[in-house]
């Protein structure tokens, strides 16, 4: 069977448009749970509002934050987060010195995930990373100062 240039043209067309309009469609569910008020916040504090309607985290040596004490390019510095708290709901990572703080959040569904995470992350400078657990619908956390000899954002 010979196709027509035409219906190949009009075919082509067609399947563009409806691959355009699906990855629309995915592209707003997906990003429906995005906080923008979170990721535009100057402060971990403002960051908390946004994500949890809460600023308050409790302190907690249930949480341990595993990186190198210093990362000599700020660009990747890998970050991991061990959890030992029952029913772990989302871990959250801030960096205090970024122009954004909020690096990431991790959810968890289903209350039988282990609370841990490994990741790299950007850091501007030297300073804290923050990691904010929420478990049985309270909120932790821990920190850890991380000394950065090449800055990662924009340094």
């Amino acid at each position: 069977m010979i196709t027509s240039r035409r219906n190949f043209l009009k075919n082509t067309l067609s399947s563009a448009i409806v691959l355009i309009t699906s990855t629309a469609i995915l592209s707003q569910r997906v990003l429906a749970d995005w906080s923008k008020m979170a990721f535009t916040a100057k402060n971990t504090e403002e960051a908390l509002m946004a994500l949890f309607n809460d600023s308050d985290a409790t302190v907690s040596d249930k949480i341990t934050i595993v990186s190198p004490e210093i990362a000599e390019n700020g660009k990747v510095v890998p970050v991991e987060v061990k959890v030992d708290l029952p029913r772990v709901e989302s871990i959250t990572l801030f960096s205090e010195k970024n122009p954004v703080p909020l690096l990431a959040q991790f959810n968890f569904t289903g209350g039988r995930a282990k609370g841990w995470i490994k990741t790299r992350i950007k850091m501007a400078e030297t300073g804290k990373v923050i990691a904010v657990v929420k478990a049985d619908s309270k909120l932790y956390q821990a920190s850890r100062e991380i000394k950065v000899t090449v800055g990662g954002c924009g340094g």
